[in-house]
């Protein structure tokens, strides 16, 4: 029999590299681990750089309803609501008009793709993207058409750049109007300015009223950083172990690889 906590942690867990794989399966021990602590009273949660739609199919695959969902590294937060069509309604939204630092972008990196996400999750782009980023609320637009309404987010790749050089590309840009986070392999995610996983998470956790001591966030990447250290500065903030070094050294912890089931190790530690 399980026995319900009365002093529940809030755990924010971010999806690729962390919960799920880099092929997409979610280990038989990171299942197991987060359905006890959503058993035991602990508010298990996504937050994570997925769009909406593409972030509710991982809920289902965990079995979980968490009351809070952060998507779009921040952006959009979810609400869940059983009246909605997908379970869960737009609770808080930040936008930001994408004009200045698509065009800041397009003129640093030639043969980049771009893709624009709206308040509703519709994503607008100028090349195809992986599917598991944008979903099916989409369509393929010409570069002048990205420039025409607010954003929650804009998402930049560039093939023809490796990792290094295309960090060195991002410093150069100086993008100080909006708050950016690299994501993986010349991948650039670009949010409101000041929003990112933390303000989300700190929005959620004050929702709960639950202390900051009690507050667990796992990641891997560079859009984790905040969220990790958020975490760690009471609670715990723990980088995975195949997380790029700025990551590890922002972290209160550092657990597993994804691949040695690293969530599932200091999920089954709370």
């Amino acid at each position: 029999m399980t026995t319900l906590t009365d002093a529940p942690w809030l755990v924010a867990l971010d999806i690729d590299g962390t919960t799920m794989h880099e092929d997409g399966t979610i280990s038989p021990g990171v299942l197991e681990q987060i359905q006890r602590l959503t058993a035991a009273g602990h508010e298990v949660m996504l937050a994570t750089g997925r769009s909406t739609a593409t972030t509710l199919p991982v809920l289902d695959r965990l079995d979980i309803r968490p009351r809070f969902v952060v998507c779009s590294n921040g952006a959009i937060t979810l609400h869940r609501d059983p009246d909605a069509p997908t379970g869960y309604r737009r609770e808080w939204v930040e936008t930001f008009d994408p004009t200045d630092v698509l065009l800041q972008i397009r003129s640093h990196l030639v043969g980049a793709r771009y893709a624009v996400e709206d308040e509703h999750g519709f994503y607008r782009y100028t090349e195809p993207f992986p599917d598991a980023t944008i979903g099916l609320d989409s369509e393929h637009v010409d570069f002048d058409d990205l420039l025409s309404q607010d954003a929650t987010r804009v998402v930049v790749i560039s093939p023809d750049h490796d990792m290094e050089d295309f960090l060195q590309v991002v410093d150069r840009m100086g993008l100080n109007r909006v708050s950016y986070a690299i994501g993986w392999t010349a991948w650039l995610d670009i949010a409101p300015d000041g929003v990112n996983k933390a303000t989300a998470m700190e929005r959620v956790r004050a929702e709960f009223g639950i202390p900051r001591s009690r507050v667990m966030a796992v990641g891997d990447g560079r859009n984790d950083i905040e969220m990790l250290e958020w975490a760690g500065i009471q609670g715990r903030g723990v980088a995975m172990g195949q997380a790029p070094q700025e990551v590890l050294s922002v972290a209160s912890e550092i657990t597993g690889a994804v691949h040695d089931d690293g969530l599932a190790v200091v999920l089954g530690s709370l």
